[in-house]
């Protein structure tokens, strides 16, 4: 992933910086993509994009965030005066910007959960997803108490050079931690022949019974496998 750092600017006030941050562009740079793209030519921004912070907000449309590339958009939560932090957010393209967006490209969307922490890549949007819930990390308090405001970042990027989606990671690590644990419990049951394992036919009963009782007895048990 490249982080390219931007100096964010109020559109209307152009010599007005706003609270600085780092927005990670993917593939190609917002001047490339204002290049090879017709987005400019929309007639508005509130018919681009928005965003509903689900018990918090009313749907906010593109109108609320700051512009601070061609193809890059910023929206800084301290200004929406809201009672508690959110813990997620639905962003969606309005059909303007679905039919607008080029073929190979996406709309990713990132969260800043502190001006101290890095932006994190939560998932993409496009023709063929126009809406999704994302859930928001916390800022937490390592490695050093979170300070500033949270951020919520919207661009248009190459869809093959975006990584995948937080969901998907976390499944394919806990894929591969359950996996290992069978292996483990394989081995102490198998015997060697030329090389290979061979183990009781009932092996995967025996394993899914110690990990059903492990699991009642630790509640934190299945957690670990998360990491």
């Amino acid at each position: 992933m490249t982080i390219l750092p931007f100096h964010a600017r109020c559109p209307a006030s152009p010599d007005k910086e706003l609270p600085g941050g780092t927005l990670p562009h993917h593939g190609t740079s917002a001047g490339t993509l204002a290049a090879s793209t017709n987005l400019q030519a929309r007639p508005s921004p509130a018919v681009m994009f928005g965003v509903v912070f689900p018990d918090h907000t009313f749907p906010l449309d593109a109108t609320a965030f700051a512009q601070v590339a061609p193809n890059s958009w910023l929206l800084d939560l301290s200004t929406l005066a809201l009672a508690a932090a959110p813990r997620s957010a639905v962003v969606f393209l309005l059909p303007a910007a679905a039919a607008a967006l080029p073929p190979g490209k996406a709309v990713a969307v990132y969260f800043q959960a502190a001006a101290n922490r890095p932006f994190a890549f939560l998932g993409a949007l496009g023709a063929a997803r126009p809406s999704a819930s994302f859930s928001l990390p916390e800022a937490g308090d390592e490695p050093e108490p979170a300070v500033g405001p949270a951020k919520l970042g919207v661009a248009v990027e190459d869809a093959a050079a975006l990584p995948p989606p937080p969901d998907e990671q976390r499944a394919e690590r806990v894929a591969l931690r359950v996996g290992e644990n069978l292996f483990n419990f394989m081995q102490s049951f198998c015997g060697a022949d030329g090389g290979k394992l061979v183990v009781p036919t009932d092996i995967l009963d025996r394993w899914f019974r110690k990990f059903q009782e492990r699991a009642k007895k630790d509640p934190m048990y299945l957690k670990s496998f998360d990491f």
